[in-house]
């Protein structure tokens, strides 16, 4: 089976770089976001950011908030508000566990990837995780330069 990059409906709409090096993600999943036509055309040209939004389960619901997704121009008639809160689709396990997570083991729900599936449809990868303590960070930050200097050092004698 030829990988998701080869597909030509594949297509990373926005990604949220920084979250892996704010948060120790633990799991991830991938959930359907339900949308209006005017966003997914906007998505389709690629005008999104995640960086700053979070998902959050309220009222037995998953919800994404604080997602931008640019006005879509051609259709200003019937468009959409650009950070209004949308909702995520996931099965009632998934939901539960979600819930568990976030209630209980005080994790957060940090949307990682906005991309379009092999089959054209908008989804969402959304991760649980863990917030790092500036240590963390500092360690983190440590390990990628060590990983570079041995690329790098690697690449200069071989």
């Amino acid at each position: 089976m030829a990988s998701p990059k080869d597909n030509p409906n594949y297509k990373v709409v926005a990604e949220n770089r920084r979250a892996r090096y704010d948060y120790a993600i633990e799991s991830d999943l991938e959930c359907g976001v339900q949308l209006m036509g005017s966003e997914v055309k906007s998505l389709r040209t690629g005008q999104a950011n995640i960086a700053e939004s979070y998902a959050s389960v309220e009222d037995g619901e998953l919800w994404l908030i604080n997602s931008y997704i640019a006005p879509y121009d051609p259709g200003r008639t019937f468009g959409h508000e650009d950070r209004r809160r949308r909702k995520l689709l996931v099965n009632r396990k998934e939901l539960s566990d979600l819930w568990n997570a976030t209630q209980r083991k005080g994790m957060t729900l940090v949307p990682l990837v906005l991309y379009f599936n092999h089959r054209g449809i908008a989804k969402l990868k959304i991760g649980v995780a863990k917030g790092k303590k500036v240590a963390d960070k500092r360690e983190t930050a440590a390990k990628r330069d060590w990983q570079r200097q041995k690329q790098r050092l690697l690449k200069e004698h071989g």
